[in-house]
């Protein structure tokens, strides 16, 4: 049996793709399927029966999600990924083999399976998993580095989580983006809210993992967190919310690093830049709330343009800043 569907997806790559679906127990078209999605690889399926049943659904041009259902046990053979990849395991076994460890897990583990830059092995025995598919690069646009005489990556250095909590956090947040974001149509095409939930998959995995991140300000970062940083960071915010901004291109804007920004924004405002972010399109959802008219959209196409992904807590957030509930709004 073989099947595969594949959506239409936007020529620039902008917006949420949805999803393709893969169904095969042809051998060679499994392996040609997996390593476009992954990179290169070998299976080795030798006297074995059974197949791959997969489903991709595209977040944004930086994240996908991904789940693979095998009825087989491979051996794999893989280059280096060049992505980041957490996976969740639901059912079944795997084993691992990179970076001169070997590192086995079952069904409720959390866990990377390889580096990115790492060639890699692995035996899977009838697995369901879902797995995360991240572009590294996103791990820098919300955390850094210690200073140093050359700008370093943030990257991940170890495959299991920190903690058993840890792994519990990456789990509730990576269902609550699947759910929000596979479960209705309003959320395609909504590319505030795809990045949105891009960054909290990133921000997610920084917590899960361990890695090189730098949390806390270097004495650097204080002398600069002023009030003239704070009104440059501000500045941007307020001119470019309409538009996908990281917590990196904020304090770029603002000539600091992005612990700098981040003190600065909570030694005068006692907020974060992605809350101050937040209250800013607030209000452009507010004005939009408006002069809409109720025949023709819906507080929850509203809430999901601006990249509030969970309408009920927009609600909230709106009737504690503006007194009424966003849908009063709407009917004035």
């Amino acid at each position: 049996m073989t099947s595969q569907t594949v959506p239409a997806q936007p020529a620039d790559g902008s917006a949420a793709a949805g999803r393709a679906t893969f169904d095969s127990t042809d051998p060679e078209l499994i392996e040609q399927v997996l390593s476009r999605s992954y990179a290169g690889l070998r299976l080795n399926l030798r006297g074995q029966h059974g197949g791959l049943r997969r489903t991709r659904a595209v977040l944004s041009p930086a994240a996908k999600l991904d789940r693979d259902r095998w009825s087989l046990s491979p051996a794999v053979t893989g280059v280096p990924l060049g992505v980041l990849a957490v996976a969740w395991l639901r059912d079944g076994h795997a084993c691992y083999r990179s970076g001169g460890s070997q590192r086995h897990y079952g069904p409720g583990d959390v866990f990377i399976p390889a580096q990115p830059t790492q060639p890699y092995t692995a035996a899977i025995h009838h697995t369901d998993v879902e797995v995360t598919v991240l572009d590294p690069a996103l791990l820098s646009q919300v955390a850094g580095t210690a200073p140093g005489r050359a700008p370093q990556p943030v990257q991940l250095t170890g495959h299991e989580p920190v903690s058993a909590q840890a792994a519990e956090t990456w789990k509730a947040t990576s269902s609550y983006v699947r759910a929000t974001m596979l479960a209705s149509p309003e959320t395609a095409g909504q590319p505030l809210l795809a990045a949105t939930m891009t960054r909290l998959l990133a921000a997610a995995a920084l917590s899960t993992f361990p890695s090189n991140a730098l949390a806390d300000p270097t004495t650097g970062d204080r002398r600069d967190a002023h009030p003239a940083t704070l009104r440059r960071a501000q500045a941007f915010i307020d001119e470019h919310a309409h538009e996908d901004i990281t917590p990196a291109d904020i304090a770029a804007a603002a000539c600091v690093t992005l612990r700098t920004v981040q003190l600065a924004f909570r030694r005068h405002l006692n907020t974060t830049p992605s809350d101050y972010l937040r209250r800013v399109r607030l209000g452009h959802a507010h004005r939009d709330l408006l002069a809409a008219s109720p025949a023709l959209t819906t507080v929850t196409a509203i809430a999901y343009r601006w990249g509030f992904p969970s309408p009920s807590r927009f609600s909230a957030y709106y009737r504690t800043t503006y007194g009424v509930i966003p849908s009063q709004t709407l009917r004035t």
